[in-house]
């Protein structure tokens, strides 16, 4: 047998089916700074800049985590892409930045065009929702180096801000409230804990932890007409506890009231299920609390959302009461 590429499991034709089954997608993300379209060997963007005096680029990249694994057991592949824009673009909104464009990189063991385009409507569905373009992407190939019928996902984004309209927390003092905005369920963080607890879930329980998690760039849009939002953390990785000090200042501290909010029932069946004490929840998962603003506290009724804490003279760390 002469040796290929093929022969070597590396299947070209499948990549460029994937492509092509892809290419719709793609194009609905397209906005008006879009230069070109799919093929090119990098993406192309014009900035409108109209307005800004000192326009700052702000970039994120992040992944799904082991959240996949559910994908990957329910062989549902079409909402882990939304999950992969939110955690890049939930990012750079701390900073206030606006979403210009999406890239992505899908590496598996092997092409499946059908299951690779149905993760790419995904990732378009969530640039729709943050309103950024899907400039470009990877798919590669990687065979020996994951198990069969899996694959990894990461995303990249870039967003732009005003350097005067950035949120950085320097206005932050003792006595701001913090609110916090609901999100729509695990997200994308702590499923090793969570798939530690239920090694098997149901397919109907794992549609439910599969539920994509919440793009909020409406939602800071929609907030910063209203008030002045002083921080934002969004909470991934390390839950309440590591992520909302991230935005205070030093010197200040975070008093945060759990009881504020309802804890949704998903979050307390894990606690319950999995015997997970209530503080290594909060050092997890969201808790039913997508993102945190800090707002003074004469603007917390106008902001619409529960205060669930208020800042305080500290050490930059979280106490929970």
């Amino acid at each position: 047998m002469n040796l290929s590429y093929k022969n070597a499991g590396v299947d070209v034709e499948a990549g460029y089916r994937a492509v092509e089954l892809m290419k719709e997608s793609v194009r609905s993300t397209y906005t008006k700074g879009v230069l070109g379209g799919i093929g090119g060997f990098g993406g192309l963007f014009e900035p409108d800049l109209a307005g800004m005096k000192r326009p700052v680029l702000v970039s994120g990249t992040d992944g799904v985590g082991t959240k996949l694994k559910l994908a990957f057991q329910l062989d549902k592949h079409d909402t882990v892409g939304i999950d992969c824009v939110a955690m890049c673009v939930n990012d750079i909104l701390c900073a206030g930045a606006a979403p210009l464009f999406f890239l992505d990189y899908i590496v598996c063991e092997k092409v499946i065009p059908e299951r690779v385009a149905s993760v790419v409507s995904g990732i378009a569905e969530g640039c729709k929702q943050a309103g950024a373009a899907l400039l470009g992407g990877e798919t590669a190939e990687h065979p020996g180096c994951f198990p069969e019928n899996e694959y990894d996902l990461v995303g990249f984004c870039s967003g732009i801000v005003d350097y005067e309209k950035r949120i950085d927390g320097s206005t932050i003092r003792p006595g701001d409230v913090l609110v916090g905005l609901p999100s729509s369920g695990l997200h994308s963080n702590g499923f090793s804990l969570y798939r530690k607890v239920y090694p098997f879930p149901s397919a109907e329980l794992m549609l439910e932890m599969l539920t994509p998690t919440r793009i909020y760039v409406n939602d800071i849009a929609a907030l910063r007409e209203k008030v002045t939002v002083k921080g934002l953390a969004n909470i991934t990785g390390g839950g309440w506890i590591e992520n909302i000090p991230r935005m205070l200042p030093g010197g200040l501290e975070a008093v945060m009231r759990p009881d504020a909010v309802p804890v949704p029932e998903i979050f307390q069946r894990i606690m319950r299920d999995g015997d997970v004490p209530p503080e290594d929840m909060y050092n997890t998962a969201n808790m039913g609390v997508g993102m945190v603003a800090c707002l003074s506290p004469e603007d917390a009724e106008q902001a619409g959302y529960p205060v669930i804490g208020r800042v305080a003279e500290g050490s930059r760390k979280i106490t929970l009461w």
